[in-house]
């Protein structure tokens, strides 16, 4: 056994979910061992480093000075060798996991991802929607489209497309609306969960705000549907409604736009970076865009 691997990696496992969790059982649950198998994990690897891993209290095994100064890297070493094999796992099964919001994916990427798939037939792609930022180095999730400014921790982020927002309503609110305004007297949907606000857009137009009025929605896509079906005003991002607007359903009844430091950005990690299923689908992400209304 070198220096390096002195202790057993199955001992330190143990060691990371005790520190974690508290309790031998649970290290013993997830093992797939009994608890004194776990204890004698724990004192075997004491007796080799020749230090106390852990101290008895009434909330349980709590991890020591040493064992806490040590406990970062080994987590962080625990989630490489997990990501190492959802990376071998997922090359094996040809599947390719993308996470991003559910307005971006419904109303830009879905339709476009056919285009991926008869490029790489031996590509199949599993997809989660959610505005929820998910953990890349701990999941079987491959990659992320992302709304936000960049600064995501313990991953790579290359920026897409930077995205300016603006007021878009059915066609039949244009003629109502000849300047901002004008605003006071229709409906305005607003989306509670928008990282952008009216004031923002009224300052970049140099117009003074105005009280608006209108139905609200907590769901974005729902939001968006409501303004597609006519029932007024919303305020949204541009790649949200690109398609849409090429195609005559929603119309820009002003002309100004706001523009901020938030961009769309292609995420992934160092490791999940060098599988061919993702160089692939990040080159042809680039392609769309750049072909994109």
């Amino acid at each position: 056994m070198t220096e390096a691997f002195k202790v057993p990696l199955n001992a330190l496992r143990a060691i990371e979910i005790v520190a974690r969790s508290g309790t031998l059982s649970t290290a013993a649950a997830e093992l797939g061992v009994t608890p004194g198998a776990v204890s004698q994990h724990i004192k075997r690897a004491e007796a080799r480093l020749g230090v106390h891993l852990f101290e008895r209290t009434p909330r349980g095994l709590v991890a020591t000075p040493a064992l806490e100064a040590a406990l970062p890297p080994l987590q962080a070493g625990f989630r490489s060798l997990a990501e190492a094999l959802a990376i071998i796992d997922g090359d094996q099964r040809g599947m390719l996991t993308i996470t991003t919001a559910p307005t971006f994916a419904a109303r830009w990427l879905v339709q476009r991802l056919g285009h991926f798939t008869r490029a790489h037939p031996e590509i199949e792609i599993r997809f989660v929607a959610t505005t929820d930022v998910i953990d890349l180095a701990r999941s079987d999730v491959d990659c992320a489209i992302r709304l936000g400014r960049g600064a995501w921790p313990g991953v790579v982020a290359e920026p897409l497309t930077a995205q300016p927002f603006f007021p878009v309503c059915a066609p039949q609110w244009r003629d109502r609306l000849r300047r901002p305004a004008d605003l006071a007297d229709v409906p305005v949907i607003a989306d509670e969960g928008t990282l952008v606000d009216w004031d923002a857009w009224f300052l970049a137009t140099g117009s003074p705000p105005v009280k608006l009025t209108g139905p609200s929605y907590t769901d974005p896509v729902l939001a968006l549907e409501a303004t597609l079906a006519g029932q007024g005003v919303m305020l949204a991002w541009q790649m949200v409604v690109a398609d849409a607007l090429a195609a005559g359903r929603l119309v820009r009844p002003f002309p100004q736009e706001a523009k901020t430091d938030l961009a769309y950005w292609f995420v992934t990690t160092e490791a999940k970076a060098r599988s061919r299923k993702v160089r692939l689908f990040r080159t042809w992400l680039a392609g769309e865009l750049a072909n994109s209304p």
